[in-house]
Protein backbone atom coordinates (compact mmCIF):
# COMPACT_ATOMS: atom_id res chain seq x y z
CA UNK A 1 0.00 0.00 0.00
CA UNK A 2 1.42 3.28 -0.79
CA UNK A 3 0.58 7.17 -0.57
CA UNK A 4 -0.19 9.37 -3.09
CA UNK A 5 -0.43 12.74 -4.05
CA UNK A 6 -3.46 14.04 -6.49
CA UNK A 7 -3.07 17.39 -7.84
CA UNK A 8 -6.20 18.75 -9.69
CA UNK A 9 -9.10 18.32 -8.04
CA UNK A 10 -11.85 19.25 -11.27
CA UNK A 11 -13.76 16.19 -12.37
CA UNK A 12 -11.30 14.04 -13.86
CA UNK A 13 -9.57 14.32 -10.01
CA UNK A 14 -12.43 13.80 -8.79
CA UNK A 15 -13.30 10.34 -10.77
CA UNK A 16 -9.82 9.22 -10.00
CA UNK A 17 -10.04 9.74 -5.87
CA UNK A 18 -13.22 8.50 -5.76
CA UNK A 19 -11.79 5.33 -8.06
CA UNK A 20 -8.60 5.15 -5.32
CA UNK A 21 -10.23 5.06 -2.55
CA UNK A 22 -12.28 1.93 -3.87
CA UNK A 23 -9.04 0.33 -4.06
CA UNK A 24 -7.94 1.17 -0.43
CA UNK A 25 -5.90 -2.13 -1.01
CA UNK A 26 -3.59 -0.31 -3.37
CA UNK A 27 -3.75 3.67 -2.26
CA UNK A 28 -3.22 3.80 1.16
CA UNK A 29 -3.59 7.44 1.92
CA UNK A 30 -4.76 10.07 -0.88
CA UNK A 31 -4.31 13.70 -0.70
CA UNK A 32 -6.26 15.69 -3.39
CA UNK A 33 -4.52 19.01 -3.63
CA UNK A 34 -5.65 22.75 -6.02
CA UNK A 35 -5.72 25.86 -5.98
CA UNK A 36 -8.87 25.95 -4.86
CA UNK A 37 -9.14 23.93 -1.57
CA UNK A 38 -12.99 23.99 -1.50
CA UNK A 39 -13.06 22.26 -4.95
CA UNK A 40 -11.00 19.76 -3.04
CA UNK A 41 -13.54 19.94 0.27
CA UNK A 42 -16.11 18.89 -2.20
CA UNK A 43 -14.40 16.22 -3.70
CA UNK A 44 -13.40 15.12 -0.28
CA UNK A 45 -17.72 14.96 0.72
CA UNK A 46 -18.33 12.99 -1.85
CA UNK A 47 -15.76 10.52 -1.57
CA UNK A 48 -16.37 9.97 1.79
CA UNK A 49 -20.11 9.48 2.16
CA UNK A 50 -19.87 6.91 -1.30
CA UNK A 51 -16.87 4.90 -0.06
CA UNK A 52 -16.41 5.70 3.23
CA UNK A 53 -13.11 6.64 2.87
CA UNK A 54 -11.36 9.93 4.56
CA UNK A 55 -8.87 11.63 2.08
CA UNK A 56 -6.80 14.79 3.01
CA UNK A 57 -7.04 17.87 1.25
CA UNK A 58 -4.73 20.54 0.25
CA UNK A 59 -4.15 24.05 -0.95
CA UNK A 60 -1.13 24.49 -3.64
CA UNK A 61 -0.81 26.74 -6.75
CA UNK A 62 1.26 24.10 -9.00
CA UNK A 63 2.47 27.03 -10.77
CA UNK A 64 5.00 27.58 -7.96
CA UNK A 65 7.40 24.43 -8.23
CA UNK A 66 9.04 25.56 -4.24
CA UNK A 67 5.22 25.71 -3.03
CA UNK A 68 4.52 22.53 -4.68
CA UNK A 69 7.60 20.64 -3.54
CA UNK A 70 6.90 21.95 0.23
CA UNK A 71 3.62 20.16 -0.29
CA UNK A 72 5.64 16.97 -1.56
CA UNK A 73 7.70 16.68 1.08
CA UNK A 74 5.05 17.54 3.64
CA UNK A 75 3.02 14.54 2.10
CA UNK A 76 5.82 12.09 1.48
CA UNK A 77 3.72 10.22 -1.60
CA UNK A 78 5.47 7.67 -3.73
CA UNK A 79 3.73 8.86 -6.28
CA UNK A 80 3.03 12.39 -7.75
CA UNK A 81 -0.76 11.91 -9.94
CA UNK A 82 -1.10 15.22 -11.98
CA UNK A 83 -4.25 15.92 -13.25
CA UNK A 84 -4.07 20.17 -13.09
CA UNK A 85 -3.81 22.20 -16.46
CA UNK A 86 -1.50 20.96 -19.02
CA UNK A 87 0.65 24.15 -18.75
CA UNK A 88 1.50 22.70 -15.46
CA UNK A 89 3.19 19.37 -16.33
CA UNK A 90 6.74 20.96 -16.27
CA UNK A 91 6.85 22.82 -13.24
CA UNK A 92 5.12 19.41 -11.48
CA UNK A 93 7.78 17.06 -12.98
CA UNK A 94 10.30 19.43 -11.91
CA UNK A 95 8.96 19.60 -8.59
CA UNK A 96 9.33 15.54 -8.71
CA UNK A 97 12.65 15.53 -9.57
CA UNK A 98 13.90 17.87 -6.92
CA UNK A 99 11.88 15.45 -4.28
CA UNK A 100 12.51 11.90 -6.27
CA UNK A 101 8.96 11.06 -6.46
CA UNK A 102 7.03 9.11 -9.13
CA UNK A 103 4.99 11.26 -11.60
CA UNK A 104 1.85 10.59 -13.83
CA UNK A 105 0.16 12.88 -16.02
CA UNK A 106 -3.16 12.43 -18.76
CA UNK A 107 -1.95 14.82 -20.87
CA UNK A 108 1.12 16.28 -22.94
CA UNK A 109 2.84 19.77 -21.89
CA UNK A 110 1.40 22.72 -23.54
CA UNK A 111 2.74 26.32 -22.94
CA UNK A 112 0.25 29.04 -22.05
CA UNK A 113 0.76 31.24 -25.28
CA UNK A 114 0.83 28.82 -28.09
CA UNK A 115 -1.59 26.49 -28.84
CA UNK A 116 0.82 23.57 -29.51
CA UNK A 117 1.12 20.09 -27.53
CA UNK A 118 4.14 17.99 -28.22
CA UNK A 119 5.80 15.28 -26.34
CA UNK A 120 9.47 16.97 -27.15
CA UNK A 121 9.27 19.02 -23.35
CA UNK A 122 8.46 15.97 -21.25
CA UNK A 123 11.04 13.51 -22.98
CA UNK A 124 13.39 16.03 -22.43
CA UNK A 125 13.68 14.99 -19.07
CA UNK A 126 14.47 11.71 -20.15
CA UNK A 127 18.26 11.47 -18.52
CA UNK A 128 17.13 13.29 -15.20
CA UNK A 129 14.33 11.00 -14.34
CA UNK A 130 16.58 8.28 -14.63
CA UNK A 131 19.98 9.78 -12.78
CA UNK A 132 17.16 10.38 -10.06
CA UNK A 133 16.25 6.70 -9.93
CA UNK A 134 12.45 7.77 -10.40
CA UNK A 135 9.56 6.72 -13.16
CA UNK A 136 7.53 9.59 -14.60
CA UNK A 137 4.43 8.15 -16.85
CA UNK A 138 3.12 10.17 -19.54
CA UNK A 139 -0.63 10.11 -20.90
CA UNK A 140 -2.49 7.92 -18.79
CA UNK A 141 -5.96 8.81 -19.63
CA UNK A 142 -8.42 7.54 -22.30
CA UNK A 143 -7.18 9.35 -25.17
CA UNK A 144 -4.04 9.67 -24.84
CA UNK A 145 -3.98 6.17 -22.52
CA UNK A 146 -6.15 4.00 -22.87
CA UNK A 147 -6.06 3.87 -26.95
CA UNK A 148 -2.27 3.75 -26.79
CA UNK A 149 -2.87 0.63 -25.02
CA UNK A 150 -5.44 -0.84 -26.84
CA UNK A 151 -2.77 -0.31 -29.93
CA UNK A 152 -0.09 -2.30 -27.59
CA UNK A 153 -2.89 -5.52 -27.13
CA UNK A 154 -3.82 -5.41 -30.91
CA UNK A 155 0.25 -6.12 -31.39
CA UNK A 156 0.74 -8.43 -28.97
CA UNK A 157 -2.32 -10.20 -29.60
CA UNK A 158 -4.50 -9.90 -32.57
CA UNK A 159 -2.05 -8.85 -35.07
CA UNK A 160 0.98 -9.80 -36.59
CA UNK A 161 1.37 -6.20 -38.04
CA UNK A 162 0.18 -2.80 -38.15
CA UNK A 163 -0.85 -1.13 -41.40
CA UNK A 164 -2.88 1.12 -40.29
CA UNK A 165 -4.55 2.66 -37.52
CA UNK A 166 -7.29 4.91 -36.52
CA UNK A 167 -8.62 6.17 -33.23
CA UNK A 168 -12.09 7.00 -32.88
CA UNK A 169 -13.77 9.59 -30.08
CA UNK A 170 -17.65 9.74 -29.84
CA UNK A 171 -19.13 11.32 -27.25
CA UNK A 172 -22.56 10.68 -27.83
CA UNK A 173 -23.83 12.61 -24.60
CA UNK A 174 -26.56 15.09 -24.24
CA UNK A 175 -26.24 17.36 -21.56
CA UNK A 176 -29.21 19.78 -22.59
CA UNK A 177 -26.80 23.37 -22.88
CA UNK A 178 -26.86 25.34 -25.98
CA UNK A 179 -23.22 25.05 -25.64
CA UNK A 180 -20.66 23.39 -23.29
CA UNK A 181 -17.28 21.86 -23.43
CA UNK A 182 -17.34 18.28 -21.56
CA UNK A 183 -13.97 19.18 -19.89
CA UNK A 184 -12.20 22.47 -19.68
CA UNK A 185 -13.55 24.87 -21.91
CA UNK A 186 -9.78 26.31 -22.33
CA UNK A 187 -7.45 23.30 -23.34
CA UNK A 188 -10.85 21.65 -25.29
CA UNK A 189 -11.77 24.80 -27.77
CA UNK A 190 -7.18 24.95 -28.17
CA UNK A 191 -7.56 21.68 -29.09
CA UNK A 192 -10.61 21.69 -31.68
CA UNK A 193 -9.47 24.78 -33.29
CA UNK A 194 -6.10 23.29 -33.93
CA UNK A 195 -5.00 22.51 -37.75
CA UNK A 196 -5.57 18.73 -38.43
CA UNK A 197 -2.74 16.68 -38.49
CA UNK A 198 -2.15 12.98 -39.26
CA UNK A 199 1.02 10.59 -39.94
CA UNK A 200 1.19 8.87 -42.80
CA UNK A 201 4.10 7.60 -45.05
CA UNK A 202 6.94 8.51 -42.62
CA UNK A 203 5.54 12.25 -41.96
CA UNK A 204 3.47 14.38 -40.63
CA UNK A 205 0.08 15.77 -43.19
CA UNK A 206 -1.64 18.69 -41.68
CA UNK A 207 -4.52 20.66 -43.08
CA UNK A 208 -6.98 23.03 -41.79
CA UNK A 209 -8.97 22.23 -38.42
CA UNK A 210 -11.89 20.63 -38.94
CA UNK A 211 -11.73 20.03 -42.97
CA UNK A 212 -12.17 16.53 -43.04
CA UNK A 213 -15.27 14.93 -42.11
CA UNK A 214 -16.70 11.20 -41.62
CA UNK A 215 -19.59 9.39 -40.87
CA UNK A 216 -19.46 6.79 -39.07
CA UNK A 217 -22.24 4.08 -37.10
CA UNK A 218 -21.13 4.09 -33.60
CA UNK A 219 -22.56 1.00 -31.81
CA UNK A 220 -25.19 2.25 -28.93
CA UNK A 221 -24.67 5.90 -30.10
CA UNK A 222 -26.15 5.61 -33.60
CA UNK A 223 -24.38 7.50 -37.12
CA UNK A 224 -22.35 10.65 -36.16
CA UNK A 225 -19.77 13.06 -37.80
CA UNK A 226 -16.58 12.80 -36.76
CA UNK A 227 -13.60 14.92 -37.73
CA UNK A 228 -9.95 14.29 -38.61
CA UNK A 229 -8.02 16.17 -35.59
CA UNK A 230 -4.21 15.90 -34.16
CA UNK A 231 -4.12 14.14 -30.96
CA UNK A 232 -0.78 13.78 -28.75
CA UNK A 233 -1.01 9.89 -28.90
CA UNK A 234 -0.71 10.02 -32.31
CA UNK A 235 3.24 11.31 -31.84
CA UNK A 236 4.40 8.43 -29.07
CA UNK A 237 2.57 5.96 -31.39
CA UNK A 238 4.07 6.88 -34.58
CA UNK A 239 7.79 6.59 -32.22
CA UNK A 240 7.06 3.78 -30.90
CA UNK A 241 4.94 1.51 -33.77
CA UNK A 242 7.72 2.74 -36.71
CA UNK A 243 6.01 0.11 -38.31
CA UNK A 244 2.38 1.44 -39.18
CA UNK A 245 1.93 3.36 -42.15
CA UNK A 246 -1.08 5.79 -41.35
CA UNK A 247 -2.05 7.01 -38.06
CA UNK A 248 -5.40 9.27 -37.82
CA UNK A 249 -7.28 10.56 -34.78
CA UNK A 250 -11.25 11.19 -34.90
CA UNK A 251 -13.58 13.16 -32.89
CA UNK A 252 -17.67 13.76 -33.14
CA UNK A 253 -18.48 16.99 -33.15
CA UNK A 254 -22.63 18.15 -33.69
CA UNK A 255 -23.78 20.86 -35.82
CA UNK A 256 -24.66 23.05 -33.14
CA UNK A 257 -21.28 22.71 -31.14
CA UNK A 258 -19.42 23.54 -34.39
CA UNK A 259 -21.86 26.68 -35.03
CA UNK A 260 -21.22 27.97 -31.84
CA UNK A 261 -17.40 27.71 -32.16
CA UNK A 262 -17.66 28.76 -35.35
CA UNK A 263 -19.09 32.14 -34.64
CA UNK A 264 -16.97 32.49 -31.19
CA UNK A 265 -14.14 32.08 -33.22
CA UNK A 266 -15.13 34.44 -36.07
CA UNK A 267 -15.81 37.39 -33.45
CA UNK A 268 -12.35 36.79 -31.37
CA UNK A 269 -13.52 35.07 -27.81
CA UNK A 270 -10.74 31.95 -28.72
CA UNK A 271 -7.75 33.68 -28.71
CA UNK A 272 -4.95 33.19 -26.82
CA UNK A 273 -3.54 36.40 -26.70
CA UNK A 274 -4.16 39.42 -24.26
CA UNK A 275 -6.39 42.10 -25.33
CA UNK A 276 -6.88 45.41 -23.21
CA UNK A 277 -10.29 45.95 -21.72
CA UNK A 278 -11.00 48.96 -19.32
CA UNK A 279 -7.65 48.93 -18.86
CA UNK A 280 -6.73 45.46 -17.64
CA UNK A 281 -5.33 42.63 -19.64
CA UNK A 282 -8.22 40.03 -20.28
CA UNK A 283 -7.24 36.60 -22.83
CA UNK A 284 -10.60 36.29 -24.45
CA UNK A 285 -10.54 32.28 -24.28
CA UNK A 286 -10.50 32.43 -20.58
CA UNK A 287 -12.79 35.01 -19.95
CA UNK A 288 -14.80 32.34 -22.03
CA UNK A 289 -14.45 29.76 -20.48
CA UNK A 290 -14.99 32.15 -17.15
CA UNK A 291 -18.82 32.22 -18.55
CA UNK A 292 -19.27 28.77 -19.90
CA UNK A 293 -21.10 26.32 -17.71
CA UNK A 294 -18.81 24.60 -15.56
CA UNK A 295 -17.91 20.85 -17.32
CA UNK A 296 -18.18 19.32 -13.79
CA UNK A 297 -21.74 20.74 -13.17
CA UNK A 298 -22.99 18.76 -16.31
CA UNK A 299 -22.66 15.42 -14.80
CA UNK A 300 -26.13 15.64 -13.47
CA UNK A 301 -27.97 16.33 -16.89
CA UNK A 302 -25.84 14.34 -19.26
CA UNK A 303 -27.51 11.25 -20.52
CA UNK A 304 -26.22 8.80 -23.52
CA UNK A 305 -22.84 7.13 -23.81
CA UNK A 306 -19.58 7.43 -25.07
CA UNK A 307 -17.91 5.12 -27.21
CA UNK A 308 -13.67 5.31 -28.05
CA UNK A 309 -11.88 2.85 -29.71
CA UNK A 310 -9.29 2.11 -32.61
CA UNK A 311 -9.64 0.77 -35.52
CA UNK A 312 -6.54 -1.63 -36.89
CA UNK A 313 -5.77 -2.63 -40.22
CA UNK A 314 -2.80 -5.34 -40.74
CA UNK A 315 -1.80 -8.78 -40.86
CA UNK A 316 -2.51 -11.96 -39.22
CA UNK A 317 -0.62 -15.53 -40.10
CA UNK A 318 -0.09 -13.28 -43.46
CA UNK A 319 -3.68 -12.66 -44.11
CA UNK A 320 -5.08 -9.11 -43.87
CA UNK A 321 -7.34 -8.65 -40.87
CA UNK A 322 -9.45 -5.50 -39.47
CA UNK A 323 -9.96 -5.32 -35.68
CA UNK A 324 -11.67 -2.95 -33.54
CA UNK A 325 -11.13 -2.72 -29.72
CA UNK A 326 -13.50 -0.13 -28.15
CA UNK A 327 -14.83 0.81 -24.99
CA UNK A 328 -18.68 2.04 -24.25
CA UNK A 329 -18.96 4.46 -21.40
CA UNK A 330 -22.53 5.43 -19.96
CA UNK A 331 -23.08 8.91 -18.87
CA UNK A 332 -25.83 8.67 -16.42
CA UNK A 333 -23.87 5.24 -14.66
CA UNK A 334 -20.72 7.13 -14.16
CA UNK A 335 -22.38 9.63 -12.27
CA UNK A 336 -24.33 7.25 -10.34
CA UNK A 337 -20.81 5.93 -9.37
CA UNK A 338 -18.62 9.40 -9.12
CA UNK A 339 -20.85 12.11 -9.65
CA UNK A 340 -19.10 12.94 -12.62
CA UNK A 341 -20.05 12.49 -16.02
CA UNK A 342 -18.40 10.13 -18.83
CA UNK A 343 -15.59 11.74 -19.95
CA UNK A 344 -13.90 13.09 -16.44
CA UNK A 345 -14.86 8.41 -15.80
CA UNK A 346 -13.36 7.76 -18.78
CA UNK A 347 -10.27 9.70 -18.13
CA UNK A 348 -9.82 9.13 -14.41
CA UNK A 349 -10.67 5.59 -14.07
CA UNK A 350 -7.27 5.20 -16.38
CA UNK A 351 -5.22 7.79 -14.25
CA UNK A 352 -6.02 5.86 -11.07
CA UNK A 353 -5.19 2.70 -13.12
CA UNK A 354 -1.76 4.06 -14.39
CA UNK A 355 -1.01 4.91 -10.87
CA UNK A 356 -2.40 1.40 -9.69
CA UNK A 357 0.29 -0.18 -12.34
CA UNK A 358 3.19 1.56 -10.76
CA UNK A 359 2.42 1.57 -7.16
CA UNK A 360 2.04 -2.43 -7.69
CA UNK A 361 5.45 -2.94 -9.58
CA UNK A 362 3.48 -4.17 -12.81
CA UNK A 363 4.76 -1.54 -14.84
CA UNK A 364 8.29 -0.19 -13.47
CA UNK A 365 11.41 1.55 -14.77
CA UNK A 366 13.89 4.58 -14.16
CA UNK A 367 13.02 7.24 -16.86
CA UNK A 368 10.17 9.33 -19.00
CA UNK A 369 7.51 6.75 -20.06
CA UNK A 370 4.69 6.74 -22.80
CA UNK A 371 1.77 4.35 -21.94
CA UNK A 372 2.03 2.17 -24.90
CA UNK A 373 5.70 1.24 -23.66
CA UNK A 374 4.53 -1.31 -21.17
CA UNK A 375 2.45 -4.29 -21.11
CA UNK A 376 -1.07 -3.92 -21.93
CA UNK A 377 -2.54 -7.33 -20.27
CA UNK A 378 -2.64 -6.17 -16.46
CA UNK A 379 -3.84 -2.76 -17.37
CA UNK A 380 -6.71 -4.31 -19.95
CA UNK A 381 -7.21 -6.25 -17.01
CA UNK A 382 -8.00 -3.64 -14.73
CA UNK A 383 -10.14 -1.66 -17.21
CA UNK A 384 -12.70 -4.87 -17.10
CA UNK A 385 -12.51 -4.69 -13.34
CA UNK A 386 -12.78 -0.96 -12.60
CA UNK A 387 -15.83 0.11 -14.88
CA UNK A 388 -14.78 0.51 -18.59
CA UNK A 389 -14.97 -3.05 -20.11
CA UNK A 390 -13.78 -3.03 -23.38
CA UNK A 391 -14.49 -5.67 -26.53
CA UNK A 392 -12.87 -6.98 -29.76
CA UNK A 393 -14.16 -6.60 -32.89
CA UNK A 394 -13.50 -8.18 -36.35
CA UNK A 395 -14.53 -6.62 -39.27
CA UNK A 396 -15.18 -7.24 -42.45
CA UNK A 397 -12.96 -4.77 -44.61
CA UNK A 398 -10.57 -1.85 -43.25
CA UNK A 399 -12.04 1.15 -43.25
CA UNK A 400 -13.49 2.88 -46.75
CA UNK A 401 -12.01 6.12 -46.17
Amino acid sequence: MSKVLVIGAGGVGSVAVHKMAMNSDIFSHITLASRRIVSCEKVAESVLARTGVTIDVAQVDADDVAATIALIEKVQPKLVVNLALPYQDLNIMDACLATKTDYLDTANYEPRDTPKFEYGWQWAYQERFKEAGIMALLGSGFDPGVTSVFASYIKKHLLDTIDTLDILDCNGGDHGQHFATNFNPEINIREVTAPSRHWEGGEWVEGPALSHKQSFDFDQVGPKNMYLMYHEELESLAKFYPEIKRIRFWMTFGDAYLKHLEVLQNVGMTRIDPVIYEGKEIIPLQFLKAVLPEPSSLGSTTKGKTNIGDIATGTKDGVQKTVYVLNICDHEDAYAETGNQAVSYTTGVPAMIGAAMMLTGAWKGKGVFNIEQFDPDPFMDMLNKHGLPWQVKELDAPLAF
